[in-house]
């Protein structure tokens, strides 16, 4: 099995691949060269085959293409693909600053779907390949305090939810995940605690769980299901007075 991780460095990608370590070959992109070389080895301890990086700015669009052809030509076939980076970033700063709002929507959708449709792009129907894309809960209903990132998320999940439908029957599977308040160091300036924050691992767990059942979508943890049920549904003269 050769997984191809795109942001192999975010924490939620780090506890998945140590989950599927044994046996597994992973290639390993994100920014960070010495960061990857880490992970690599803590991959390779954990009972890896192997485990290669794959140093590129995820988010540069115009080298995305380019970038996904120079993987195949180096690493051949790929079974499995986790789309794992993005930003959460500063709403009210991304309000006033549009380079700003730009890096949120390319990071977590533009420069992701390229991404899934380069990796895509030629690969016959009937070759096996499991596209995990990781979400969030964000993108189920649009919220005063984070709606571009929202939006951005959203669009990614519509996006994947589009390849499920045109893919159906096929040998592509796409696992769109929504996870809630992960304790990660995306979310270091949010303060935590209670129930409905979750570990990484505890994450990663329910999306080997889910990929190994080919489930199609993943709330993690599980509870996110009925809230963002509940939220969905609520009447605009109720919603409207919650300040989230």
């Amino acid at each position: 099995m050769k997984i191809l991780i795109l942001g192999a460095t975010s924490a939620i990608a780090q506890a998945y691949a140590r989950r599927r370590a044994l046996g597994c070959d992973f290639i390993l992109a994100a920014r960070h060269e010495d960061r990857l070389a880490a992970i690599a080895a803590d991959l390779k301890a954990s009972g890896a085959s192997s485990a290669e990086i794959f140093v590129a700015d995820l988010a540069a669009m115009d080298r995305i293409e380019e970038a996904a052809n120079g993987l195949r030509t180096r690493f051949g076939a790929i079974d499995e693909v986790v789309v794992a980076y993005g930003v959460l970033g500063e709403q009210a700063a991304a309000e006033q600053d549009l380079a700003q709002a730009r890096v949120l929507i390319d990071n977590n959708f533009t420069s992701a779907a390229l991404w899934v449709l380069a990796l895509l792009k030629g690969r016959p129907e009937n070759a096996p390949i499991t596209i995990v894309g990781i979400g969030s809960v964000a993108g189920d209903k649009g919220r005063a305090s984070n709606f571009i990132y929202g939006s951005a998320k959203a669009a990614f999940d519509r996006f994947l939810e589009g390849l499920q439908h045109k893919y159906d029957g096929s040998a592509v599977r796409i696992v769109r995940v929504k996870p809630g308040f992960v304790d990660t160091p995306m979310t270091a300036g949010i303060a935590k605690g209670g129930p409905l924050w979750a570990t990484p691992d505890h994450v990663a767990a329910d999306i080997a769980r889910a990929v190994e059942k080919g489930r199609r979508v993943v709330y993690t943890p599980w509870f996110w299901w009925a809230i963002m049920m509940i939220i969905r549904h609520l009447p605009w003269f109720v919603y409207r007075r919650l300040k989230v």
